[in-house]
Parts: C-alpha cells; sequence; structure tokens
C-alpha cells in the first residue's frame, strides 16, 4: 500500500526527474555508471527516456496493455546519435509521463505488470524510479549525493519487498513458511514484517511454470502475524532503500557514522532473504 499521496509523488516525479537531468546534462557521455557498470552516463539517460515514454504512454492510452501498437516499448525507439538529442528525447519524455499523470486520475484503470492495474501505481512506481536512477546519475558525474527524501525513501522500503520482491501475481500462490524478519527504519520509526515462503504459479503469458521458489511477502501493518521475528534489519529509511536497490549505503549522505546497516537475530534467516533480494528482478 502507497505511503503519500499522489500529488506527492508526482512532485517527487518532477524534482528527481529534473536532478537526473541536470547533473547528466555536463557529464561526460563516456563516463561509467559505478552502480550499473554494464552502462556507461548515455546508456542510462536513454535507459529513464525510455522508462518514461513507456509509462507515459500507458497512462495516456488506458486502459490499453503493452501489446497496443500506440505504446512505445522501452528499447524500440530509434536512439539519437548525439548525446545533446539524448538530453532533448529526456525532456520531451519526462515532461509527456508528467501530462500524462497530471491528466489522469489516480484511480482511473490503467495497465500495471503488478497487477495493480491504475494510474496511482505509475506515480508512486516512477516516483522510485527516478529516484534510485538520480542517485546514479550523480555518482557517474560525481556530484555530490542528494540526500533521500525520508518519507519516499521509507514508501520506497516497502514497495522493494512488498511489490518488487513480494507480491504473487494473480496467476500464483504464496505459501508462507511462519519465518519472519522485521524492518526497522530508525528515523521514521516504521516497522515492517516480511516473511519467508514459497511461490508457484504458471505465467499465462509465457508459459512459464515456478514451483516452490524461494519467495518473500510483506505482512501490511494491521494483518494478523503468523509468528515473532526471528531477525531483523534495521537502518534509516535512506539506507535501507539504498541497500535493498544494490546501492552502497555508504554512497548516500548520512548522519550514522556506524554500521549503516544493523542484522540481528538468526543469522541463516537473514541470509536466506538477502539470497531472494540478490537474484535480478524480472
Amino acid at each position: 500500500m502507497p505511503r503519500l499521496d499522489y500529488p506527492t509523488y508526482l512532485d517527487h516525479i518532477r524534482t528527481e526527474s529534473a536532478r537526473f537531468r541536470e547533473v547528466l546534462a555536463d557529464c561526460d557521455p563516456s563516463a561509467r555508471v559505478p552502480t550499473c557498470p554494464d552502462w556507461d552516463a548515455a546508456d542510462l539517460l536513454w535507459h529513464l527516456t525510455g522508462v518514461q515514454r513507456f509509462w507515459s504512454d500507458v497512462v495516456t492510452y488506458r486502459p490499453a496493455g503493452p501489446d497496443d501498437p500506440r505504446i512505445v516499448q522501452e528499447g524500440s525507439a530509434e536512439r539519437p546519435e548525439s548525446y545533446a538529442d539524448l538530453l532533448a528525447a529526456f525532456d520531451h519524455a519526462s515532461a509527456a509521463l508528467v501530462e500524462a499523470l497530471e491528466q489522469a486520475g489516480p484511480d482511473d484503470e490503467a495497465w500495471h505488470w503488478s497487477g495493480d492495474n491504475r494510474v496511482g501505481t505509475t506515480h508512486r512506481r516512477q516516483a522510485h524510479e527516478a529516484l534510485i536512477h538520480r542517485v546514479d546519475a550523480e555518482l557517474t558525474a560525481g556530484a555530490p549525493v542528494t540526500p533521500l527524501d525520508p518519507a519516499l525513501a521509507d514508501d520506497g522500503v516497502a514497495e522493494v519487498l512488498g511489490v518488487m520482491y513480494g507480491g504473487a501475481p494473480e496467476w500464483g500462490s504464496f505459501a508462507g513458511s511462519g519465518e519472519l524478519i522485521a524492518v526497522h527504519l530508525t528515523d521514521t520509526g516504521t516497522e515492517l514484517l516480511v516473511e519467508l515462503g514459497l511461490f508457484s504459479g504458471t505465467d499465462p503469458d509465457s508459459g512459464t511454470s515456478y514451483t516452490d521458489e524461494d519467495d518473500i511477502a510483506l505482512i501490511e501493518p494491521g494483518a494478523t502475524s503468523p509468528a515473532e521475528p526471528v531477525a531483523g534489519v534495521s537502518g534509516t529509511a535512506a539506507d535501507l532503500d539504498a541497500w535493498l536497490w544494490k546501492r552502497d549505503p555508504a554512497l548516500v549522505p548520512g548522519t550514522d557514522d556506524g554500521d549503516r546497516i544493523r542484522i540481528s537475530g538468526d543469522r541463516i534467516t537473514f541470509e536466506k532473504l538477502t539470497a531472494i533480494l540478490g537474484q535480478p528482478l524480472n
């Protein structure tokens, strides 16, 4: 469940995208992205351009899905040859995304891969997409890393755990093991519970079947907990958000001079969680 209102998400899309563009504008296009080593600055710029263009199309042509020919898939558009034209393409895509979200109601039906087919889902996901890639851009350009907004980072931790890695699609099922890990956000006071378990199901689009795959689920506040947590992880919202997105928390401004991510309780249970989080998102 989102923890911010939709105008706030939209404000973050604007500000994070603007900072992303600002630091890349004068960056060497061939500069390597330390957090995504296969990319250079031009690749990073083109990636977020494609993402924002795709989701602006999804919202504009709602409730059509990605198979609609009007929706430009990321990576299918012709990539500009010059860096200046890449920047111009980003300007167009980012403005189009903001305009599409401004003109749509958050509860309007719009396709989303998560199954939460509302425009508001794109508000949330694209705010976090812009946030993390803004950090990537600053690191690539050697610019000061701007602190992560605590409230946005707090929501980002919940989104990573509950949607990006957790959250079984409607065609699958999650069987919880009862092994719980407590996640404590030290600056915002948020307490989250993550349950380990197994996922099974067959993707109707690809035909791929999954049987008893290691998985997690986020227990929403107010839900009945199956047991007491046996392990815990704590840190500020910004540190945990960066850590979950495999961005070194030490690269993000913080006030804690000690260990940025603290682990407690049963180490084996925690390692099961990190093994799941170590898998690539698809």
